[in-house]
């Protein structure tokens, strides 16, 4: 898996972390998606024991200003920060499973 050296976080967003946890019981094959589309291990991520270890970081909205929150609110503009979610489908007692939305570790 390659370093991305060059992977720019945009305006307003953060980057959350590297690493999400396998939930308890997951077996392989695990399929990842990044706001629904399909990642190829070894190139976008790693299974490294009970943890899927990206290549680059996931990026989530920064927090908003209490100024943006306001202008949000009285429909002056609107939110359109990236923010990735991150689903993982694994196999668990002889039948697939996915989790949705899984939560990223901090670095």
């Amino acid at each position: 898996m390659e370093e991305l050296s060059e992977f720019k976080i945009p305006d307003g967003s953060v980057a959350a972390g590297r690493r999400v946890a396998l939930p308890r019981g997951a077996e392989p094959p695990f399929s990842v998606y990044i706001n629904g589309v399909e990642q190829v291990a070894g190139e976008a991520y790693e299974v490294q024991g009970r943890e899927i270890v990206f290549a680059r970081p996931i990026v989530k909205e920064g927090q908003l200003g209490k100024l943006r929150w306001l202008s949000m609110l009285v429909g002056l503009v609107g939110s359109y920060r990236k923010h990735e979610t991150v689903d993982v489908s694994y196999r668990r007692d002889s039948g697939t499973q996915l989790v949705s939305d899984v939560d990223v570790i901090p670095d």
